[in-house]
């Protein structure tokens, strides 16, 4: 397994302080990011899962704890929207250039507009996807937010 993606390239380039971990990835597992954490030995608020949904029809990227499902109608207020649906898994692979289970929203293929559970920012540090399968970046929340540009909102129900 490559330690270098897009994503810690990314996090280097804009001299973001992050460690790299790798872990199992099964992906027979129902709840991808839960895997991790345990895999991780971390507490699933820690470890955020990267989800790929449409607000009004336009590509957005949702950061949130892997124990919190997204709301939909949270997440289309957080980005003044009507309405939020879950991207289709090809359609998630070909907007952000990542596999399912390892899509990272730091590299994408395009700037995509982000979004982050605010929960997440009262952790020290959280894991986050590093651009592939069975390895994840752990990273400063405010920082991770900082260098997506992202929009800090409550986004879980």
């Amino acid at each position: 397994m490559s330690r270098a993606t897009r994503a810690t390239k990314m996090l280097e380039q804009a001299g973001v302080a992050f460690t790299v971990h790798a872990y199992d990835y099964d992906p027979d597992a129902d709840r991808i990011g839960l895997q991790a954490a345990e895999a991780l030995g971390e507490a699933p608020g820690r470890v955020l899962k990267t989800l790929m949904a449409l607000v009004d029809g336009k590509p957005v990227c949702v950061i949130v704890p892997s124990d919190h499902e997204v709301s939909m109608k949270k997440l289309a207020a957080a980005f003044g929207g009507k309405s939020a649906q879950m991207m289709k898994p090809a359609e998630a692979e070909r907007v952000s250039g990542y596999k399912v289970g390892g899509i990272s929203p730091f590299g994408q293929m395009r700037r995509i507009p982000a979004a982050i559970e605010e929960l997440a920012m009262g952790h020290e540090l959280v894991f986050i996807n590093g651009g592939q399968r069975g390895l994840q970046v752990r990273v400063k929340p405010a920082a991770a937010a900082a260098v997506l540009d992202a929009i800090v909102a409550p986004l879980v129900s």
